[in-house]
């Protein structure tokens, strides 16, 4: 029989590559959005088939993670066998400036998701989308075993949605696992997240449309993997005969200025040229490094990160000059939006 899959945030970066993904593996794939007056699932348009065609498997519902009766009724009548809940107010930044709305839906939302497969007796294996947040100002590496020090009301809200998680895996005997990725990106990446910003800038200063990106903490250490490979560790963790948590990482720290120089080189281009400061990017706390350990899920997933740092920057670069040549418009750094993200 076809498996069936539900996936909240299926129109954001990580979504989208699991769709595809799950679609390649054969599964029914069903995804939840927020209704708007505009579409916003341009990164999931390519794989979108008129649902009266015999051949469709992409299903898309009207939903949120704050109305948890909606969450009830969707569950019923897709009855699917996995879930993967990756939809949240995700900009660590952003979150300082709207904790509450972040708590409610990046944290809150996981239980109403929780309690809604419950209610509806929905036999499914539950994806938790973690973070390397979780761990802010504890020093690298960072293991499933690290002690969690969050800096943010991210952080916060997704440590209380991790907790969730193992509750209700302990509590009810649900299928449930914790997926805590350190940072994964793309050409797909949000435009105000910091990788996507420098790789859009690049490409501007390029293509001479742009001189100066405006950029906050550039000493910050993180650890950079290709989103594409990450779902695939997403989907492992759900085929497992037992549930545990598990850290998805390249292992590997690279400064905020180490990526900068990378993108920028890439484009025959001196960084310290055009990088400015602008301290309305800071956050009121930092997370100095994030490093992460993946030797749990090499050994017990047999997954493994490919793409590193320097590499990826590289691929969203030239991904960028082509987008902005076949869009043929004139970017605009960001640079009244609430804020860059590391």
């Amino acid at each position: 029989m076809t498996k069936k899959a539900l996936i909240t945030g299926i129109t954001g970066q990580d979504g989208s590559y699991l769709a595809e993904l799950l679609l390649r593996k054969g599964y029914e794939v069903h995804g939840l959005i927020r209704r708007s007056s505009t579409f916003n699932t341009s990164r999931i348009d390519h794989l979108y088939m008129d649902p009266h065609q015999v051949e469709a498997k992409l299903f898309l519902h009207y939903g949120d993670l704050s109305d948890g009766a909606r969450l009830v009724t969707l569950l019923a009548q897709i009855n699917p066998d996995e879930v993967y809940n990756l939809a949240a107010q995700s900009h660590v930044r952003v979150s300082f400036d709207e904790p509450e709305h972040t708590g409610n839906t990046t944290g809150l939302g996981t239980v109403r998701l929780l309690e809604a497969m419950r209610m509806a007796n929905v036999d499914a294996r539950f994806y938790q989308a973690s973070t390397s947040e979780l761990f802010g100002a504890t020093p690298p590496p960072q293991d499933e075993e690290t002690l969690f020090y969050p800096r943010s009301p991210y952080g916060v809200a997704k440590m209380y949605s991790y907790w969730i998680t193992k509750n209700y895996r302990e509590a009810y005997g649900m299928f449930a696992v914790n997926g805590i990725l350190f940072n994964h990106e793309s050409p797909r990446r949000g435009e105000t997240f910091v990788t996507r910003k420098i790789t859009r800038a690049v490409a501007a200063i390029k293509a001479g449309t742009q001189d100066a990106l405006w950029m906050g903490n550039l000493d910050s250490i993180r650890d950079w993997g290709y989103a594409a490979e990450y779902v695939e560790g997403m989907w492992r963790m759900l085929q497992v005969d037992e549930p545990e948590d598990f850290v998805l990482a390249t292992g590997e720290g690279y400064t905020v200025k180490d990526f900068l120089q990378v993108a920028f080189e890439h484009a025959g281009l001196n960084w310290e040229d055009h990088v400015r400061f602008d301290e309305r990017y800071l956050r009121p706390t930092e997370v100095d490094a994030l490093i992460g350990q993946p030797a749990k899920a090499n050994e017990k997933l047999g997954w493994r990160a490919t793409v590193h740092t320097p590499e990826l920057a590289r691929l969203m670069v030239d991904a960028d000059i082509e987008m902005l040549k076949a869009d043929g418009t004139h970017w605009i750094d960001p640079v009244n939006l609430a804020s860059w993200e590391a």
